[in-house]
């Protein structure tokens, strides 16, 4: 006599949050600013538009777009980078130094973008638009270098053989805070570049 064997129940996966609790209130306190710096910009294009269509020519375009396509890359490794490391594979910390190399890239792209502009004449104290772009754009590299210290520290932490209770919360807050960097210069890159 056959007998038939019960299916097993599906088992019930609790909602995730990435990383830790407190990291999201400094990630929602940062969108917060940016959001401010965002709406900054568009009062500023309402209100003097014929400023932005003149000073807008002098950014480059191209190095905008090297760069967006640059972060997204570097948003990619780090994505499985994170996945890698859960499974212990020890090809995950390749992955945050790949994503590292790309920050570096960003950061050398701008600093030809500021040297560029610079010697062209236009500084923060050239009017508004330049004032706003070095401000923010400046700050979002801040944002980049922290990253980068933080993609160091994941190369580190997804090593297969490194053991501990938080590491997953850490690579995954890691992650966030990267992820929210890529996120913030895309909407700076259309608000400042692309849009007349």
């Amino acid at each position: 006599m056959t007998t038939l064997r019960e299916a097993p129940s599906p088992t019930k996966r609790e909602g995730h949050i990435p990383g830790e609790p407190g990291l999201w209130i400094m990630l929602l306190g940062d969108m917060v600013v940016f959001a401010v710096f965002f709406g900054t910009i568009l009062v500023l294009r309402g209100r003097h538009p014929e400023l932005i269509l003149s000073s807008q020519p002098a950014l480059h375009q191209g190095l905008g777009v090297t760069n967006t396509l640059v972060l997204l890359t570097s948003s990619l490794l780090v994505a499985n980078g994170v996945r890698l490391a859960r499974a212990r594979d020890a090809r995950a910390p390749r992955l945050f130094l790949g994503a590292l190399a790309c920050a570096v890239v960003f950061a050398g792209i701008k600093a030809i973008e500021y040297t560029d502009l610079g010697t062209n004449g236009h500084s923060p104290g050239t009017n508004d638009f330049f004032t706003y772009y070095f401000v923010f754009t400046g700050i979002h590299l801040g944002h980049v270098v922290l990253g980068s210290v933080g993609l160091i520290v994941a190369s580190r932490l997804a090593r297969s053989t490194h053991t501990g209770r938080n590491r997953d919360s850490w690579l995954e807050g890691i992650a966030c805070f990267w992820h929210l960097v890529d996120l913030l210069w895309i909407v700076l890159f259309a608000l400042l570049y692309l849009v007349h």
